[in-house]
């Protein structure tokens, strides 16, 4: 028996795709929450129909909204030995429920998931998910790199052995970003394990615009420090990076008032180094330029984030 969880806000244009796929993924023996944030399109009328052809599927309300409510509520009401979170912006392979259960059995984890292939779309989603899928662009988080296999810090998406939240407690409801995160480092310092399977295939769709991107890292570096605060065993100097690049970009004009040029070469070092990462991918000159925005945007997005996390907690 298997427990499906899966967050939902406005996910009209998403939703029928990932109720399809409950349908027909094996095992059979299993039941699907879909936890609905108030939303105001047509998901919960999709959803509630699916529910009366298939009892297996169940609609919740999440009056908060938010998605670590949305886990909790679900999680509370699980019957499965096994709990797999899904996202509704993401594909799954026909036999992702198969796989993480072989991975749990294969691997005696507690905690497993596959990493973050990225599904092809616009040219924008695409640029972004290429820069995303790089260590310059995201640093040596594991779930970014879809050949990576063995143990880690942290999963995309994840599931979870439904005793591990005995020890754990739920998801921390303060996190409006990053809860997973939080979850699985929390989760690391009680002892237990967590794998990444590169058989565990889904597919995720990045943000289809820069000014969502932007406002996607912001709120990723915003919420870090917390995360940071509570399970300091998580701190990574890749965590502060983009924080002090920002920092010094903030510094450029003093030292050009104080005629410091020669600090301005680690700015033209990242100008070309960017560049250089962009023009690995091989595309035309306007998809290399959308890369070259995208590295710069997750960079800045993020460290702008962190540094307003480090000085106010967010709320």
């Amino acid at each position: 028996m298997i427990t499906v969880i899966c967050p939902v806000y406005n996910e009209e244009a998403y939703i029928k795709h990932v109720l399809d796929f409950c349908v027909s993924a094996a095992p059979t023996n299993k039941e699907v929450f879909f936890i609905d944030g108030n939303s105001s399109d047509k998901t919960k009328a999709i959803i509630q129909e699916y529910s009366i052809k298939y009892p297996f599927i169940k609609l919740l309300h999440n009056s908060q909204q938010y998605v670590p409510f949305a886990l909790n509520i679900a999680i509370k009401q699980a019957s499965g030995d096994i709990i797999i979170r899904l996202d509704a912006h993401t594909e799954y392979a026909n036999d992702y429920f198969e796989k993480i259960i072989q991975t749990f059995q294969k691997t005696k984890a507690d905690i497993v998931g596959g990493p973050m292939r990225i599904a092809k779309g616009s040219n924008i989603q695409n640029a972004i998910g290429y820069a995303t899928s790089t260590m310059f662009g995201v640093g040596n988080s594991s779930f970014h790199f879809e050949n990576f296999e063995g143990f880690t810090d942290s999963v995309y998406l994840g599931a979870w052995k439904k005793n591990i939240f005995e020890t754990t407690g739920l998801f921390d409801e303060s996190m409006m970003r990053n809860q997973d995160d939080e979850f699985h480092y929390r989760a690391k310092s009680f002892g237990f394990k967590i794998y990444q399977s590169p058989e565990i295939k889904l597919y995720y769709y990045p943000r289809n615009s820069f000014k969502k991107l932007f406002k996607q890292y912001f709120q990723y570096g915003l919420y870090k420090p917390v995360v940071l605060k509570k399970v300091s065993s998580a701190i990574s100097l890749r965590h502060f990076i983009p924080a002090l690049f920002v920092l010094y970009l903030a510094s450029v004009p003093f030292l050009l008032a104080f005629k410091w040029h020669w600090l301005l070469l680690p700015l033209l070092l990242y100008v070309f180094i960017n560049f250089y990462f962009s023009c690995r991918a091989k595309q035309n000159v306007p998809q290399t330029f959308r890369i070259f925005y995208s590295y710069l945007i997750l960079h800045l997005s993020y460290g702008i984030g962190f540094i307003k996390g480090l000085i106010k907690k967010p709320v």
